[in-house]
């Protein structure tokens, strides 16, 4: 279900928010931006009267509302308690993001959304509060309480997303998994993880578009949906294999400029965590991938539910392709 076109105001005043709040000079500025982004997402959450949808929304902005709340507070700490009204912003971004640890809301309410609202959620609503969170880039201690919710962020989006059933909720821990190196190379440098963004907004959009064609939502209905196109196969598997890094597609490319700076400066404890959580992810991306590989069967096509053809659509071709430029990422740089 995508969003009629009268709820094109929502969506103009979402990136105004973002805006608003990344350009903004003082804190109040920001708390504005953030509220009107907050005030402009709940009407894309309850598109559709449904208790899911409404549980959701309503999930989210009691989450939100805490965060917002916990920034003006703190905001007004900042002439008379500077560190430690830093440390309580820095808090409230964290929240906001679904950073761990305060990571508990967002599988859940992700649970509850539709595959547009899932990308959403998982790439617009986290420009802000990184962008904010690069801002606090002033002291040692903000730079290891980062590092911290990092590592923390890395574990939990990896271990959390075994053994599970629900494609949300796998995208949700993964998005948690990838907010870790995006973390890191906040800390680093304003252009690395404004890079290592849109890769894996890029990368999510292929993913999110194949899902919202065939309306898979269990890791069941995804198998069963289509076991003798080969060309979804492919598509599905290459997608997945490119959300997890695994070279040479264009998600490695991301991780390996990362990589190579974290070693560059000794940073072995954290890379060591990194790469863990990337090994575990891949795992369960390939809990996906395999029964896709061993059901390719054209005996079994009495079980599908669509048809063929739905699956590749332009949309999907042109978004999937995206993951293939990781694989002349090596050629061009050879030649220079």
């Amino acid at each position: 279900m995508m969003f009629p076109l009268t709820y094109i105001i929502f969506f103009f005043f979402l990136i105004l928010g973002v805006l608003i709040s990344i350009s903004s000079p003082s804190w109040f500025g920001v708390w504005i931006g953030l509220e009107l982004n907050l005030m402009s997402f709940i009407p894309l959450i309850s598109l559709k009267m449904s208790s899911y949808f409404s549980e959701s929304a309503l999930k989210y902005f009691l989450i939100q509302a805490m965060g917002s709340a916990l920034l003006i507070s703190s905001s007004f700490m900042f002439l008379s308690f500077m560190f430690s009204s830093l440390f309580l912003i820095l808090f409230s971004l964290l929240l906001k993001m679904g950073s761990a640890p305060f990571h508990f809301w967002f599988p859940q309410v992700m649970e509850g959304l539709l595959w547009p609202q899932v990308f959403l959620l998982s790439t617009v609503q986290k420009i802000a509060p990184l962008t904010l969170t690069s801002y606090l880039m002033i002291s040692e201690p903000l730079n290891k309480l980062i590092f911290i919710s990092a590592v923390l962020s890395a574990v939990i989006g990896a271990l959390g997303g075994l053994n599970l059933m629900l494609l949300r909720k796998i995208i949700a821990f993964s998005s948690i998994n990838h907010l870790a190196w995006m973390l890191v190379a906040v800390s680093l440098s304003d252009m690395f993880w404004l890079f290592y963004f849109l890769i894996y907004s890029f990368i999510l959009l292929s993913i999110t578009t194949m899902f919202l064609k065939i309306q898979a939502f269990t890791l069941s209905s995804l198998i069963k949906s289509d076991q003798t196109n080969f060309l979804f196969t492919l598509f599905i598997s290459f997608n997945f294999l490119s959300l997890g890094g695994l070279p040479p597609f264009t998600g490695f490319v991301p991780k390996w400029m990362l990589i190579q700076v974290l070693l560059n400066q000794n940073m072995f404890f954290i890379l060591f965590f990194l790469l863990s959580s990337a090994l575990i992810t891949l795992y369960f991306y390939l809990r996906i991938i395999i029964p896709f590989i061993l059901l390719m069967n054209p005996s079994m096509s009495f079980m599908t539910k669509f048809k063929s053809f739905c699956f590749i659509s332009p949309s999907v071709m042109i978004f999937s392709s995206f993951n293939y430029l990781g694989l002349i990422f090596p050629l061009y740089s050879l030649i220079l």
